[in-house]
This record gives structure tokens, C-alpha cells and sequence, in this order.
């Protein structure tokens, strides 16, 4: 039983499988896009709900394959996990109140993610980020509480749409951090009332724009070639560890050889 889990394991893990796996998850995705349309779901829509069904089928497979061949230890993967989620959801019956999540099912395309190493590492890079992404965000947080109440004073008597209180002066300084239409939606007109509102929304903008959020971007960055140099270093300690073992094994074959006739 023991060999047999293993064998499983090592071939739904093989590149082939994982290849076979990716086809069907692009496959299933542009099934679920297909389903969108009334004119497509009119012509073909019995077959394409019976090619769904079949995508799903081997997602089911695929999971009860891999529970069986690593048991306990599958869900010690987050990976594993989240295929898990995954997959369940799809699962889920479509009436009775459950219609939101059969909505979900195109979530079934983020399982390329889980199959596709570089996909993966990208993953883990930005989840690496995220403690020193929470820093970022706070000090984010901070500028924005002080520019909304700033904003506020300076420019909520003569334009409460966008500045009447801290609500509406956060929203109007994030689509100003976004630069959608900063310049001639907002600025141009607040300076036509008050001239030199150059001076509290420049500043702003180099700080929040260039400043802060290159500042997320290079975190995320850091992130992920540390989790590529991880890989790499682990790739390369696995192979050190096979070639140490293969002389190990050439070294006690050699010395169980009887000596040579003289």
C-alpha cells in the first residue's frame, strides 16, 4: 500500500500530469467565458455544461489521487489547500441560496497558479511582502488621514462634492494618487477658486505616487527574488544531496568487490 501511495504521488506530481492539468484548467476557464454569452449557451449549450462537467470531474480526480497518496500530509501543503477550497466551491449545489457560489466557479482558473511553479513563486514573493507591505500601508494610511483633514479645511467650502468631509476628501485624494483625471477633474478647478492649491496637491502626489507606492512595488519585488534565490539554493542543496548519496553507493558497492587475484 505504502509503495503504491508513493508511485501515485510521484506521478500526479510528474510534468506531465501537471501539463495535462493546465490544459484543462485553460480549457475549463474558457468554457466558464463561453457561458457568458446567450448566443453560445442557444447553439452549444448542452455541450459546453457536459465539457465543464468533465473539467470539474478530473479536478475531483486529480484531488482524491493526491488525498489518498499523501493522506495527512496533503493538507499540510497550502497549496494542497487551496485547491481544496477550490474545487469545493464548484462543487457546491447552485440552488437553495448557493447561486453566489457557483458564481464563483471561475475561480477554478486560479488553480493554474498552484500547478505552475513561476506562477507560484510570484505567489510567494508577494505573500512574503505583506508584513512589510502593512508598514507601508500604515504610513499610507497616516498621509492620507493628514491630507484628508488638510484638504478638508482648505477646500470643502467651495467644493463639498470632492472635499465636504473626510470621506469624500479620502476618496477624492486616492483617485488623485491614482492620477485619473487629477489634473483637469479636481486641480485645474480647485485652482481656479484658490491659486496656489498647487502647493498641498504636488507635494501630495510625489510623495504618495512616486514615493510610497514605488516603495510597495519594491518590497514585492525583494520578495519575490528572495523566494527565487530560496528555490534556487534548494534545488541545488536537493541535487548535492542525490549526487553525495550516488558516491556513498558507489563507495560501499566498490569496497563489497572482492579484491583482484594477484
Amino acid at each position: 500500500m505504502t509503495d503504491l501511495r508513493a508511485r501515485l504521488a510521484d506521478w500526479i506530481e510528474s510534468p506531465r500530469i501537471r501539463n495535462f492539468i493546465i490544459t484543462v484548467i485553460i480549457v475549463n476557464a474558457v468554457l466558464l467565458g463561453m457561458e457568458t454569452s446567450p448566443a453560445l449557451m442557444a447553439a452549444a449549450g448542452g455541450l459546453i455544461v457536459t465539457l465543464d462537467k468533465i473539467c470539474l470531474g478530473i479536478f475531483v480526480v486529480e484531488l482524491a489521487i493526491k488525498l489518498f497518496a499523501l493522506g495527512g500530509r496533503f493538507f499540510r501543503s497550502g497549496w494542497n489547500i487551496f485547491d481544496f477550497l477550490i474545487v469545493g466551491v464548484a462543487i457546491v449545489p447552485g440552488a437553495q441560496g448557493f447561486s453566489v457560489l457557483r458564481a464563483l466557479r471561475i475561480l477554478r482558473v486560479l488553480r493554474v497558479i498552484s500547478v505552475a511553479p513561476r506562477l507560484r513563486r510570484v505567489v510567494e514573493g508577494f505573500v512574503t511582502a505583506l508584513p512589510g507591505m502593512g508598514s507601508v500601508f500604515l504610513l499610507m494610511a497616516i498621509i492620507f488621514y493628514i491630507g484628508a483633514v488638510m484638504a478638508t479645511k482648505l477646500f470643502s467650502a467651495s467644493f463639498p462634492q470632492w472635499f465636504g468631509d473626510l470621506g469624500r476628501s479620502g476618496y477624492s485624494l486616492f483617485q488623485i494618487m491614482t492620477l485619473e483625471s487629477w489634473s483637469m477633474g479636481i486641480v485645474r478647478p480647485v485652482m481656479e477658486v484658490y491659486p496656489y492649491a498647487w502647493m498641498f496637491f504636488v507635494p501630495f502626489i510625489m510623495v504618495t505616487t512616486f514615493a510610497v507606492v514605488n516603495l510597495l512595488v519594491g518590497l514585492i519585488v525583494n520578495s519575490m527574488q528572495e523566494a527565487h534565490s530560496a528555490e534556487e539554493v534548494a534545488a541545488t542543496d536537493a541535487y548535492r544531496d542525490e549526487v553525495m548519496a550516488r558516491l556513498k553507493a558507489i563507495e560501499e558497492a566498490l569496497a563489497k568487490r572482492p579484491p583482484p587475484n594477484s
